[in-house]
């Protein structure tokens, strides 16, 4: 309760949820001795594939006997997810503490709920200083809070699309405007660009980065995978070529993340990260709400045998690479969505092919969603589109018949209150 508290206060100090700039962020790490300045960092932008890459290197990384900080947004079910210091995430009480000694330094003055969450990472992660930070952009990066680094091990860039187009003029709502945003102000160290969606984008990339000094290394161009059959895939670098287990992620889409962790891993010429921690390390992560089946609890109980998955995905990017896994499957999907309402819907959908059934619903405790009744009537294309009012009703109105699957998805919020209903 008192950390539910101090969130609330926190969140009222500000009238807007973003306020892109860097000055009241600076502001407050001044005042704490610039603790972002004596740590080591693993930045991560883009716009899908941030939070696995992360979880993939973070796997990796364990296997190696490195201890890691994690900042990542937003959280799926609790906020304590976001803070993650020597491998374990806050107590509710540490994380108290750390908020209640933020708050009284910032004494009220204005600053979004983001930008002090950043701040109390950074000022935590400095009792670790010798830990590797791994820390996820939030929106657009060129102004978001965690831009504030001088120097840092390597930057990531995962794939790159359209997304938060809300918080753009209309006129800039562009994939090229986006990579500008998310690139343009990269530290000069080692930069990772992972595959991109076209070639187009990642020649909007390079052009964005060309005049940076940093190291590049680009799909395609500096490293490269290929899966194969029986359960492996080839990885290849500068350093040379590796035979890998395929990663306990489903989803081919997520070698594209792992390969890019491990392009990173390779990269840390100061540590020591042999091929068979990589080996093991990505048979070993741990990422949820993105395409994670669940196997046990109160709603996995109501489809018996037949598979169900959550994921968070809510963007067009997002959906094209879920939909080409579940192509891949010999079976009906059935799909439950729900939404945030500045989300484009149709678009989204648009993405998904032969699809048995489709409910909508409403996303509980997110004033912010569109209701599940609207966003059926905004669905054009999808004959026998129906509304549920809840996840489990949802469920119980599919007609399952053997092998078939149910995907909840359409938004994180979604799928954090699906893992709490479980």
């Amino acid at each position: 309760m008192k950390l539910q508290k101090i969130v609330k206060r926190l969140q009222k100090l500000h009238p807007k949820e973003i306020d892109l700039s860097l000055d009241r962020t600076r502001n407050l790490l001044e005042k704490l001795g610039n603790p972002q300045d004596q740590i080591n960092c693993i930045s991560v932008v883009g716009t899908n594939g941030k939070f696995s890459t992360i979880q993939a290197l973070y796997s990796i990384l364990k296997e190696a006997d490195y201890k890691c900080n994690i900042y990542t947004s937003p959280h799926i079910q609790k906020i304590n997810e976001r803070f993650v210091f020597n491998n374990k995430p806050l107590t509710d009480d540490q994380l108290a503490n750390l908020f209640t000694e933020i708050e009284e330094i910032n004494n009220g003055t204005q600053i979004t709920f983001f930008e002090i969450l950043t701040v109390a990472y950074l000022h935590y992660a400095k009792k670790y200083c010798e830990n590797i930070n791994l820390i996820e952009s939030g929106l657009f990066h060129r102004f978001d809070a965690t831009n504030i680094l001088k120097k840092n091990l390597a930057s990531i860039v995962t794939a790159i699309g359209l997304d938060h187009l809300d918080w753009l003029p209309e006129e800039e709502r562009t994939v090229k405007k986006i990579i500008f945003e998310k690139t343009s102000s990269l530290l000069n160290s080692k930069i990772i660009v992972a595959k991109q969606s076209s070639k187009e984008i990642n020649k909007g990339i390079e052009d964005t980065i060309k005049n940076n000094s940093s190291k590049k290394i680009i799909f395609n161009k500096n490293y490269n995978f290929t899966l194969k059959e029986n359960d492996f895939f080839y990885f290849e670098d500068e350093f040379g070529s590796l035979k890998l287990p395929k990663p306990n992620l489903p989803g081919e889409f997520q070698l594209e993340n792992v390969s890019t962790a491990i392009v990173a891993a390779r990269q840390l010429k100061d540590y020591k990260i042999t091929d068979e921690h990589i080996k093991v390390g990505i048979t070993k992560i741990e990422s949820i709400a993105r395409l994670q089946e669940l196997k046990f609890g109160k709603l996995k109980n109501l489809v018996k045998k037949n598979l169900l998955f959550v994921d968070g995905s809510h963007n067009p990017l997002g959906a094209k690479v879920l939909n080409k896994y579940l192509e891949s499957l010999d079976c009906k999907k059935h799909i439950i969505l729900g939404m945030m309402a500045n989300k484009d819907h149709n678009e989204y959908m648009s993405y998904f092919k032969n699809i048995e059934s489709l409910t909508t619903i409403d996303i509980p405790n997110q004033l912010n969603a569109i209701t599940g009744n609207k966003l059926k009537e905004k669905i054009k294309n999808f004959e026998g589109i129906k509304y549920k009012s809840s996840v489990e009703n949802a469920i119980t109105s599919i007609n399952l018949q053997e092998n078939d699957i149910i995907l909840i998805t359409g938004s994180l919020y979604l799928a954090g209150e699906v893992l709490n209903l479980n």
